[in-house]
């Protein structure tokens, strides 16, 4: 039976949605004697269906932007929120202000593990540190992990390891995290892996595969099956790092942010949200980019996802198509979906309109597109 938020979106689509987010958090939240009200929490509701924020269950629907990289530079976080810490503070005021509640961050595993068995404390002190900073900004974090995407900075030591170990050592970057965000409402979820995937019949040599830009946003969880099917594999990986960061945090919720293969393949099916797999996932992340002329295929595409759990479009932006076909996906998107996730690079909507080139002129276009679209209105 389809919940009541679920209802609203079908009968009236995602702009018709304001209603529902005037109680939302926003930065300046206070009660009517004027003190700062608590940041409430995010979880799932009571039937398991869409999310709900604080004690009295508010729906929540997530409006929110990857913040993966600096858009001049092409750095990676960790690259320079020790030394630039105020153009975090004010990337994060710029996110704000295109009325979004939810800030994607990806962290490099290499960055928070100095060895197989050591963490790195220096930047688990500045995740803590990014962490209150989305509290006062009131901003909820999709913490994002075990990222590779710069292969230079791939430790040597790491990619020595088999299968079994290497898991080890991503059960412990889990547990660190976790230990650090256990406590913060401002944690929105815990995304295993963006983008895991497993081999075929053929034993694979390397962990990352599908460089785009330099990057290396694809990796591989095992390299062999050796004999198991490859549901039983990514389930054994799945419970692996759930357990580790249920050992120190039951409160926060877990994820991990897939590719549609639904969208390539006729006929696929989910294998990380599948019953056999996902029982410990909280709800399905998804990463859509549509393609020019084909929405309708990317919706029938999306209904494959929608398992019975909240759905988040973790990754969307008018990559393949036009902003207005982009538009109307979210639109019709929202019979199936409880979030949607664009991007953000350190470049303001003004900043990209005097790049003056059309990629900034694109940017920009689809940032007041993103702005206009907020359910959250203006503040």
């Amino acid at each position: 039976m389809m919940t009541h938020a679920k209802l609203y979106r079908r009968t009236t689509g995602i702009i018709s949605l304001c209603a529902i987010f005037i109680a939302m958090p926003t930065s300046s939240a206070r009660s009517d004697d004027g003190v700062s009200q608590p940041l409430p929490s995010i979880r799932v509701s009571d039937d398991g269906k869409t999310f709900v924020a604080g004690d009295d269950a508010r729906p929540f629907v997530v409006w929110g932007v990857n913040y993966d990289h600096d858009d001049g530079k092409q750095r990676l976080l960790e690259d320079y929120w020790h030394d630039e810490w105020q153009t975090v503070c004010a990337d994060f005021d710029e996110i704000k202000s295109l009325r979004a509640n939810v800030v994607r961050i990806h962290l490099q595993l290499g960055r928070f593990m100095r060895s197989a068995t050591e963490p790195d404390r220096k930047n688990l002190a500045q995740l803590a540190k990014l962490v209150r900073l989305a509290e006062e900004k009131r901003l909820y974090l999709d913490l994002t992990g075990l990222a590779c995407y710069h292969k230079q900075d791939v430790p040597d030591w790491y990619d020595a390891l088999d299968e079994a170990a290497r898991w080890e050592v991503q059960a412990r970057f889990w547990r660190a995290v976790a230990e650090v965000c256990k406590e913060s409402p401002a944690i929105f979820c815990y995304d295993l892996m963006n983008e895991p995937i497993l081999p075929g019949k053929k034993k694979e040599t390397e962990w990352l595969t599908g460089e785009l830009g330099g990057k290396y946003f694809v990796q591989r969880i095992s390299l062999d099956l050796a004999g198991r099917t490859r549901a039983e594999v990514a389930k054994l990986w799945v419970d692996k790092m759930t357990g580790a960061i249920r050992e120190v945090d039951r409160r926060h919720m877990i994820t991990v942010g897939v590719i549609p293969w639904a969208l390539s393949f006729k006929g696929a099916k989910p294998l990380f949200y599948s019953p056999e797999v996902g029982e410990s996932l909280d709800f399905v992340s998804v990463h859509f980019y549509p393609r020019k002329g084909e929405v309708d295929t990317a919706l029938k595409a999306l209904a494959v996802y929608e398992v019975g759990k909240p759905l988040v479009i973790e990754e969307m932006f008018p990559l393949r198509c036009g902003i207005d076909e982009m538009e109307d996906f979210i639109d019709r998107s929202a019979s199936h979906t409880d979030g949607w996730v664009s991007f953000y690079w350190g470049r303001t909507i003004e900043e990209n309109e005097k790049a003056g080139d059309l990629r900034g002129a694109i940017i920009a276009k689809w940032l007041r597109t993103f702005q206009r679209l907020s359910p959250l209105g203006e503040e």
